[in-house]
């Protein structure tokens, strides 16, 4: 009925009596109909019902399931008995499963495909969830009866119900429980402020970057691309209202992937600048209003708890637990880079200036960070025989997942697949998998959504409809998304080698999710501090390149036959080839991440300075570099503005030397070795948050402490 009536309007029907009508039935309707989102699904696992889920539901959704939150929080606080860890500390964690619920399918659509509708209902949800949270943060009855429990119980509890009890206390702390009221006023502002604020970046970022596509007026500019890239610039065209017959889209980070076939070195420059400027004012958008104020917001947060800055106050929490711990860790790595990023550069521009073809004096010509991947993939095809393009037809993502992601967790840890064509999805593309764990029970679902549209967030993550916990009698529902070429209907989709490791990547992920066994929901999968949720997902990399897995994914899209031997030696060689870049574009997002975060609040630039401020920034650490810029620059860093990696994006350099030494203990008792995945998820992807995080590292590798040279070592460097 809702359909009809978008018909209706669409066609300008507006009778008045016709669309009083259709109004009061479908207001009828709606209250015969039970919201989806508040019943608990009867689907398999308790996945949710996409085929019942309108957008309607959401907002009646999350109206009920938080006046539900707010009774229960009252039903503790108002409890007459003495406060023990039963009617607080686990009624607490029991609190609020349906707005859980509600949240997590919500969101989920709010990331992958965020129409202008959600768009509306998130703008009128996220002050309803910060109101509740602050609520709930700053309630003094509440943190009373917790911290009665704290005192009285934590020495005598263990295991997980110690556990608990700690992170919930200080969770509350951190979050400033124990403020004067003035300043407990204040941080529920900023708290409310921030929520809006970064609802209003991820509506900006996103449209920022579908606007950022560059039109293409002939095939013949795009020389240089494959048939199968040229015809996806023909449907991304199409798909974008056809203004020219052509278009290429941006993605999320600042370098683009298309950059390194693409002849036309002018056309080549209009790419790479809408990347870099999509959203720092020179156009049509500018996010560092928004991310000055964030900023700001942020170190004031930090003042008030006590904390010099934002980053200090966020790392305590972490492993790293200070900047300072952090800049040395960096410094390393930044002093081993810098003379290879510099003899890389310069083998590059000579290699550039004696194969120029683009009218040029090979003595003025001078690279540009929008030649760099162009004359690299050439160089590289030139050392090494091997190009992007002659590798691809053997990377179908169909085949990656099932014979190379999925093979690998069978081989290792004993899973298998069994796709579920019955259970409804939010998008056609996606696909739904039951995980069978080894002795036959069912373990987890699992969805993939791998193909990009407007609609989906640039990037590539896991998230869950369901954590896993013995407490709720919950299996995980975990899902991937990522944001690779869709062929046209009946056309493999081919991926680039940075895809295939993105989707070992984001299956890591996945797997510390679906190998959760924790009693608790909070404590449960994924619920790791910043800088070891990163090492599952990095170290399942490591799987693309085992040859016995690599060979049984690595298939000609059209004979099933595995990649030629001398091709595999060639491909798998050139991973490595000038590792540089790929490491100094992390260090520098990550220092200017890091440079935002260790100011006070007083010493914030403008959002007129912004720009200035990136290139100091940069230039004091000595990674001010334009042939090498950051992976993401401020206007578009999402993980800092609009996710949850404020003064925390180190932890992928951080997290990547864990994996490496965790990688080096399969490898030396056996890379696909049951008993040693067995072992990874006994001491690792099995205790979420439920022990210390650098003990569980010591318990697997038998390391006291990482080893950051292996770092350097693993990347080629």
């Amino acid at each position: 009925m809702l359909t009809m009536n978008r018909k209706l309007m669409t066609l300008g029907i507006s009778a008045a009596v016709l669309s009083t009508s259709m109004m009061q039935l479908t207001s009828c309707q709606q209250a015969q109909r039970e919201n989806p989102l508040l019943q608990e699904s009867t689907l398999p696992f308790g996945a949710p019902d996409f085929s019942k889920i309108q957008p309607t539901d959401y907002l009646p959704a999350f109206e009920a399931a938080i006046q539900q939150n707010r009774d229960e929080i009252a039903k503790i606080v108002e409890n007459q008995d003495s406060a023990t860890f039963e009617n607080t500390i686990l009624a607490f964690e029991e609190s609020g499963k349906t707005l859980d619920r509600v949240s997590r399918v919500f969101f989920a659509i709010v990331e992958a495909d965020k129409t202008d509708a959600i768009s509306e209902i998130e703008k009128k949800v996220q002050p309803m969830l910060t109101d509740l949270e602050n609520e709930i943060s700053f309630n003094k009855a509440l943190f009373e009866r917790i911290r009665q429990v704290y005192d009285r119980d934590h020495d005598a509890l263990q295991g997980e119900d110690q556990k608990l009890l700690e992170e919930t206390y200080k969770d509350f702390v951190r979050k400033g429980a124990l403020l004067p009221d003035d300043k407990m006023a204040r941080m529920k502002e900023i708290n409310l402020r921030i929520s809006e604020l970064q609802t209003q970046w991820g509506d900006v970022v996103p449209n920022a970057t579908n606007d950022a596509v560059v039109w293409v007026d002939s095939k013949e500019q795009l020389a240089g691309l494959s048939e199968a890239d040229i015809a996806q610039c023909a449907k991304d065209a199409e798909s974008r209202g056809g203004k020219a017959p052509y278009a290429i889209v941006i993605v999320n980070t600042t370098q683009q992937p298309l950059l390194a076939s693409l002849d036309n070195r002018d056309l080549r420059k209009k790419v790479y600048e809408a990347a870099v400027h999509r959203a720092d004012g020179t156009g049509k958008y500018n996010t560092f209003p928004l991310v000055v104020e964030i900023a700001k917001l942020r170190a004031e947060q930090a003042e008030i708890m006590g904390y010099p800055n934002y980053a200090s106050y966020s790392l305590e929490k972490t492993m790293a637990k200070t900047p300072d711990n952090v800049y040395a860790f960096l410094r390393n790595l930044i002093s081993q880079y810098t003379p290879k990023a510099q003899a890389e550069t310069k083998a590059i521009e000579d290699f550039a200036r004696k194969s120029v073809s683009d009218g040029s004096s090979v003595a003025d010509f001078q690279l540009q960070p929008y030649d760099r991947f162009y004359y690299s993939a050439k160089m590289k095809k030139e050392l090494l025989a091997i190009s992007d393009d002659e590798v691809k037809p053997y990377f179908n993502v169909d085949s990656v997942l099932l014979n190379g992601v999925f093979y690998a967790a069978n081989r290792v840890y004993g899973l298998t697949f069994k796709q579920r064509t019955d259970i409804p999805t939010y998008h056609p593309d996606m696909k739904v998998f039951e995980v069978i764990d080894k002795d036959g029970q069912s373990r987890a679902l699992f969805y993939c959504d791998y193909f990009r549209r407007p609609t989906k967030r640039g990037g590539a993550w896991m998230d869950g409809f369901q954590k896993q916990s013995r407490q709720r009698h919950q299996l995980p529902i975990i899902f991937n998304v990522c944001n690779n070429a869709k062929a046209p209907e009946g056309q493999p989709s081919l991926l680039t080698w940075d895809e295939v490791t993105t989707m070992f990547h984001e299956f890591g992920h996945a797997l510390h999710g679906i190998l959760s066994d924790c009693q608790y929901n909070s404590l449960s999968g994924t619920s790791v501090a910043r800088d070891f949720v990163e090492m599952p997902s990095q170290f399942n990399e490591s799987f693309a390149t085992i040859p016995e897995v690599f060979d049984h994914y690595a298939r000609h899209c059209q004979t099933g036959e595995p990649m030629p031997a001398q091709l595999k030696e060639r491909m798998l060689k050139s991973i490595n080839f000038q590792p540089c870049y790929a490491l100094g574009e992390n260090l520098a997002a990550t220092c200017l991440d890091l440079a935002w975060h260790t100011l006070s609040s007083d010493k914030i630039p403008t959002a007129d300075q912004a720009l200035a401020f990136e290139a100091e920034a940069l230039k004091n650490v000595g990674l001010l570099d334009a042939q090498i810029p950051p992976r993401y620059y401020t206007s578009y860093f999402n993980h800092v503005w609009g996710g949850g990696y404020a003064a925390g994006y180190y932890s992928y350099l951080w997290t990547e030397v864990l994996a490496v030494n965790i990688a080096d203990v399969f490898a030396k008792r056996g890379p696909l070795l049951p008993e040693t995945g067995q072992d990874m998820r006994d001491k690792i992807l099995s205790r979420g948050n439920t022990g210390d995080l650098m003990q569980m590292f010591t318990d697997f590798t038998g390391m006291k402490q990482p080893d950051a040279s292996s770092l350097l070592k693993a990347r080629g460097l």
